[in-house]
């Protein structure tokens, strides 16, 4: 029986309701949640407050990659907590030394510069290729340009809202930094046009996720990558959402056989444990970092460390990656079969979709409300689109499973 109503708001009497009311008092309304409360979790189940269980097909926007309370990752996160959780950078730490060095490994770069979250990531590696314009490309001071694709997000700082196109992110909150110019996300074309001597780096997600899974066309990112590297401009990949296995490679990028110049890290890299965030890179491209021109108090500390080791302990074997790319050969071809029944689009690669749904139907909303009542969790976007992106500890039957309950939703069977 469905403990919301109509509108999506927990029953009366609930013990969602006991909680979402306080919430909803005390809690700025920067988020419009669906009305669930959720209390544990384990692989790619959560139970809430009232002991219903859903199959979590959002996994905290990829981070939870790896599912719920991983044994492997809990563990490396219990045993650290037990030992030394903060230094900050004013002093070294056991765990961050091999953390860097795996990770820059399984990246194929030379150097990592921890942080914390996405956004301080973004706005890291966007410090780091003006810094480079200026000491390595001879970019005149306070000229540098970087190149951005319409449709992105790579975060909500005001810098980074700076150069969104979403008016719901970038409406109210100017002025806004200048410094970025904007082209049609996969025109390799534009984006050429778009380059002078001022820029000294193309900003893109592989795979834009919060635009509702938007894949480019073919041999668009080794188009991107050429006109970087013949205009000797840094492509920065924000893999934060795309990377570290969702999408059937270790990064999007990896699909193209594109190395860029920088990747950007988030997300999953803390295992859903503690937020934990990289710009990954070459010594020519970080070495122009020294000590005081940038820094982050939690940025590389022993938790997140540990953590993030533990994260890529589990990446180098590929089995996640390979359980992506099949199982995500499997979700295509169910969500192919809505077309035309519900759905007038569908975009995917690995266990990442975006599924268009037609709008006089109902909206993204009204969907992900309908399979929050057959226990499915997922998030909606952009009005009449929803997004899956199930951990890849996912079972075949899971998935098989949740595919039904969205064809039910889309059919209008059992509602």
């Amino acid at each position: 029986m469905t403990t919301t109503d109509t509108h999506g708001t927990p029953r009366s009497g609930s013990a969602a309701q006991h909680h979402v009311s306080p919430a909803e008092t005390a809690t700025a309304h920067n988020y419009q949640p669906l009305p669930v409360v959720l209390a544990s979790g384990e692989g790619a189940w959560v139970t809430d407050v009232d002991g219903r269980r859903y199959l979590d097909c959002l996994a905290g926007y990829s981070a939870l990659n790896f599912g719920h309370a991983h044994p492997r990752l809990t563990a490396a996160a219990q045993e650290q907590l037990s030992r030394l959780t903060l230094t900050s950078r004013a002093f070294h730490n056991d765990r961050l030394g091999p953390f860097c060095r795996d990770l820059a490994e399984l990246a194929g770069m030379d150097l990592v510069l921890p942080m914390s979250t996405g956004a301080e990531a973004v706005e890291t590696a966007i410090k780091v290729a003006r810094k480079w314009g200026y000491e390595r490309k001879g970019v005149a001071p306070d000229r540098a340009t970087v190149i951005v694709a319409d449709g992105n997000f790579h975060g909500r700082t005001t810098t980074i809202v700076s150069f969104s196109s979403d008016p719901v992110a970038r409406d109210g909150f100017g002025p806004f930094t200048p410094g970025f110019r904007t082209v049609p996300y996969g025109d390799s074309a534009a984006l050429e046009a778009a380059v002078d001597e001022n820029t000294v780096a193309v900003l893109l997600e592989p795979i834009q996720g919060e635009a509702g899974v938007l894949i480019p066309p073919p041999g668009y990112l080794q188009a991107v990558r050429d006109v970087c590297t013949r205009e000797n401009v840094l492509f920065i990949a924000d893999e934060i959402q795309s990377g570290l296995g969702r999408t059937g490679t270790t990064f999007a990028c990896d699909a193209d056989g594109v190395t860029p110049d920088v990747y950007v890290l988030g997300k999953a890299l803390g295992g859903g444990i503690v937020p934990v965030s990289a710009v990954v890179s070459r010594h020519d491209v970080l070495d122009v970092i020294r000590p005081g021109s940038h820094g982050s108090t939690f940025g590389g500390n022993p938790l997140a460390a540990a953590v993030g080791h533990a994260v890529v302990e589990l990446l180098r074997s590929g089995e996640y990656q390979a359980r992506a790319a099949a199982l995500g050969e499997r979700l295509r071809g169910r969500l192919d079969g809505l077309i035309g029944r519900g759905a007038v689009a569908v975009r995917s690669r690995g266990l990442w979709a975006g599924i268009d749904l037609d709008p006089a139907l109902m909206t993204g909303r009204e969907a992900c409300l309908r399979l929050l009542d057959r226990g499915v969790l997922a998030k909606d976007t952009h009005g009449s689109t929803i997004r899956l992106a199930p951990p890849l500890t996912i079972e075949a039957d899971q998935l098989d499973w949740t595919c039904n309950q969205l064809s039910g939703v889309l059919t209008q069977e059992g509602n």
